[in-house]
């Protein structure tokens, strides 16, 4: 094993490879970080994270200088992240090791890091993407919808999310807490560094045809779904805020509207059979909602996310016998109105009140009852959540 050191010791990069039965381009791609930090006198090391390799890429590593780690966890991310966790330098450059990317250009990222940057990806759209480098799919599809997803969602101004030539701070690696190990750990480290407010810079990067002679690692739906999975649990907004926002105004507007009596649209007309429906949008929109305070509260107190006011406002104003109360008030008048519905449809042959009307005092009765014991278990459920640890 070669590392480039400085006069004290200290290194300032790893150029960091993860490795899967790369034998037919590991060594090109070795030699050219070697190379790089030579002709830059850059103190580094060339650090390759096999993840199970048979085709002889571990010792071709060992053979080409590099320091070598074995990754038991299998996956992309899995040996992204053992191998920073590894990794001697200040500063980590991290490439696939097909050839795919050219080791000898990483002077951009070097740059934008030692500039204070904690995040330097790479934008391939802007760098260029050479003739068979990326499937038509990948290119116009997967790549530029998952970025825009990305950004919608998190607010990140990085054009390319899944391009696998990226800088890192080792600081900004320990911050991120990176759990993912598929594929889609390239955009868990997106988001994260927004999420945390860090610097996030981008630097054109030419994307290469990979000189590997097989098909790729990755599968384009299974890790596009993969992608968007974990965007969607990294958001709890638009995965239980925003769609159960518009349920429950829709289902709320519904119901107060067939409460007041029949509507017709156009041919169809709406009345009291259409009130369950209504109901249930409601509820599931309450209960989507409050997946989105559950969600919420836990990020901040187990740290996945930056301290959230929702969690502090909730652990400064929750109090368990208020909601209680209020659970229970519900309750209540939804018993008392189905009980009063009961009354009246046992007496209904005495002409005390038609079904429809009896309807809609039933319907509203046992909205009014399901909500009170939601909100009665989930105030037992968010007092759980925000207790403190000692």
């Amino acid at each position: 094993m070669r590392d480039h050191s400085s006069v004290n010791g200290e290194i300032e990069l790893t150029i960091l490879m993860p490795c899967l039965n790369e034998a037919r381009t590991l060594e090109t791609c070795i030699r050219k970080a070697t190379r790089y930090l030579e002709e830059s006198a850059v103190s580094g090391e060339v650090l390759v994270a096999d993840n199970g390799s048979t085709d002889g890429s571990r010792e071709i590593a060992l053979r080409g200088g590099a320091r070598l780690i074995e990754v038991v966890d299998r996956g992309y991310g899995a040996a992204v992240i053992a191998g920073s966790r590894e990794a001697r330098g200040k500063f980590i450059i991290m490439g696939d090791s097909d050839d795919s990317y050219d080791f000898l250009r990483l002077d951009p990222f070097l740059a934008s890091l030692r500039g204070g940057n904690e995040l330097v990806m790479g934008n391939r759209f802007l760098g260029g993407i050479k003739l068979g480098a990326m499937p038509w799919k990948n290119r116009w599809i997967g790549n530029p919808g998952i970025t825009m997803i990305g950004r919608l969602f998190f607010g990140a101004t990085i054009g390319d999310f899944n391009c696998g030539l990226r800088g890192f701070t080792r600081e900004a690696f320990g911050r991120m807490d990176l759990r993912a190990r598929g594929m889609e750990l390239a955009s868990e480290m997106v988001m994260k560094a927004t999420v945390l407010g860090m610097r996030v810079a981008e630097v054109p990067t030419v994307l290469l045809p990979d000189g590997r002679g097989k098909p790729p690692h990755m599968r384009p739906w299974r890790d596009g779904w993969r992608n968007l999975r974990i965007m969607l649990v990294y958001s709890p907004r638009w995965l239980f805020f925003y769609p159960g926002l518009a349920a429950l105004l829709v289902g709320g507007a519904l119901f107060i509207r067939l409460l007041l009596g029949s509507w017709r649209i156009g041919r169809i007309n709406l009345d009291v059979d259409t009130l369950p429906f209504a109901a249930a949008f409601i509820l599931i929109g309450f209960q989507s909602i409050l997946f989105w305070v559950y969600s919420q509260v836990f990020a901040a107190t187990e740290g996945f996310q930056p301290d959230h006011a929702l969690p502090r406002w909730l652990a400064r104003s929750f109090s368990l016998e208020r909601s209680l109360a209020i659970g229970m008030g519900f309750f209540a008048i939804g018993f008392a109105g189905g009980l009063f519905a009961l009354v009246s449809w046992a007496h209904h042959s005495f002409g005390l009140m038609d079904v429809e009307r009896l309807l809609r005092i039933a319907d509203p009765s046992a909205l009014a009852m399901t909500l009170g014991v939601q909100i009665v278990l989930s105030s037992f459920f968010l007092s759980l959540l925000l207790m403190r640890k000692d």
